[in-house]
């Protein structure tokens, strides 16, 4: 994988915000229809520190889970979670770099909560994916679609300027990163499924001082602390100028930082 999608994570850091990253996976879980195998297995793509792999256990409580990351700092944290669940059920974790990971059994769903656009080409996965389904069973995930958005715009621009592009060129995920909605529709429709695919904007308040900055070092300013992890100097003189531009972006006001936070869903039925 390349610098961009191979970021070094920091879970506390992620987890920091862990109420807003797990909702959008409650909800798209919402959608998922009977899973036509009881005991299921299912596959959790990029399961980062496994908090919200927990809810397909709550969800489907006799199935056997495996999530699937190639953080091993990520990884770190899911010993907490694996082992047996209380109705019989299992939940496993591994790594796996999902740029080149092909299903090696049978599964009822395979999910993944925003992990997809760290997977350049993922579009090209999605018939291997499907394939390894069992017949009823489902490809659900969800991805954050703000690539637009001035929080990773801003840090786009600032990357690509004269004091830093030849340090951080192409260390940043490609505006093309996740596509639009109707290409999933199409693409998952035209594999023979019976697709949902939608969009929610989040507005997210957030808490504490430079709350949007404090955000992004959790997911979209990864690379480019890990471009700059060993010049720290460097690295804190990009996140305060990133951290400036944040700042006038999205004002905080009484009650926290709003942050509009666009997600997109999709949940693909296999036929039966």
């Amino acid at each position: 994988m390349s610098a961009a999608t191979s970021p070094t994570w920091d879970p506390g850091q992620y987890l920091r915000h862990a109420g807003h990253r797990a909702r959008p996976f409650a909800e798209l879980l919402g959608r998922v229809p009977a899973l036509p195998r009881d005991p299921a297995r299912i596959a959790d793509l990029g399961c980062g520190p496994g908090n919200v792999t927990v809810q397909l256990a709550e969800r489907w409580p006799t199935a056997h889970i495996t999530g699937y990351d190639n953080s091993p700092e990520m990884l770190a944290r899911t010993d907490q979670y694996a082992g047996p669940t209380a109705q019989g059920g299992r939940l496993d974790f591994a790594h796996a770099d999902l740029t080149g990971w092909v299903p090696g059994q049978t599964y009822d769903l395979i999910v993944s909560n925003a992990a997809l656009q760290w997977v350049p080409g993922h579009l090209e996965a999605f018939g291997s994916w499907l394939e390894a389904l069992a017949p009823g069973g489902t490809f659900a995930f969800q991805v954050p679609h703000t690539v637009d958005a001035p929080l990773h715009a801003l840090m786009r621009e600032l990357a690509g300027s004269v004091r830093w592009k030849d340090r951080l060129e192409g260390v940043l995920r490609r505006t093309d990163s996740v596509h639009e909605p109707h290409v999933y529709l199409d693409r998952l429709a035209r594999l023979g499924c019976a697709a949902d695919v939608w969009e929610t904007t989040y507005l997210q308040v957030l808490q504490g001082e430079d709350a949007v900055l404090d955000w992004s070092k959790g997911t979209g300013l990864r690379p480019v602390l890990t471009a700059l992890a060993d010049d720290p100097q460097a690295r804190d003189a990009f996140t305060t100028a990133y951290r400036d531009l944040l700042r006038t972006a999205y004002p905080p006001s009484p009650y926290g930082t709003v942050l509009p936070f666009r997600r997109l869903f999709a949940v693909a039925h296999k036929t039966a």
